[in-house]
């Protein structure tokens, strides 16, 4: 995982944004890719190419290598194709909606999905959610971020972050290997590399680490 948590699990850092220690070189929130744990998940996705990151760990963000994709393919999906998952009702309408607009371009930004996808500013805790589920189920990842433009043409505030399927972000090459790896043996090779990481990780929080 990426940021401080009490997951149990791994953390690359184990505190949050408020409670570093005073002689930690962190420095959250000031655009710093060397020191600010936000700039990490962008760095990192602009200068490896083997790497995603998005909220895929306990609905809060964290890394996963492309080597390891596959195992957390097949033990969620179960190589299930989107349409199906949909049909037996394992995704929401409203993240049917998103993965809709993005499927259908190379990338997308937040704010332009939001439109796309006919949200409103009243919708936004359903929005939030079905992001996280299609980001959980391993549909859509982050892929960058993208400076937000006003009206005048000038950039203005926050910058806006990318989404793109998963597909389009490490091609079919972690898809037709997942078809390969049952869901049991995707959750225990996942198991025993956690283990190797943490062996205090307690069996719950495991099972919901590798099943979302």
């Amino acid at each position: 995982m990426a940021g401080g948590n009490n997951e149990g699990i791994f953390a690359l850092v184990n505190f949050g944004w408020n409670d570093e220690p005073d002689d930690s070189p962190i420095r959250w929130h000031t655009e710093d890719p060397e020191t600010d744990p936000w700039e990490w998940r962008m760095r990192v996705l602009e200068d490896r190419s083997d790497i995603a990151y998005g909220k895929v760990f306990f609905r809060k963000g964290g890394f996963i290598t492309k080597e390891w994709y596959p195992f957390f393919l097949a033990a969620r999906s179960q190589n299930r194709h989107f349409e199906e998952e949909y049909f037996e009702g394992l995704i929401s309408y409203e993240a049917k909606r998103i993965y809709q607009v993005v499927s259908e371009v190379k990338e997308m930004s937040l704010d332009d999905i939001k439109r796309a996808a006919g949200f409103s500013r009243e919708d936004k805790s359903k929005f939030d959610r079905g992001l996280v589920e299609l980001q959980m189920r391993m549909y859509l990842t982050i892929c960058g971020r993208q400076q937000r433009i006003s009206s005048g043409g000038v950039g203005r505030g926050w910058n806006s972050t990318v989404f793109c399927t998963t597909e389009r972000f490490f091609g079919d090459q972690v898809f037709e290997k997942a078809r390969k790896i049952s869901k049991e043996d995707a959750a225990e090779a996942i198991r025993q590399q956690i283990l190797g990481l943490n062996p205090e990780a307690s069996s719950k929080k495991i099972k919901r680490f590798i099943e979302g």
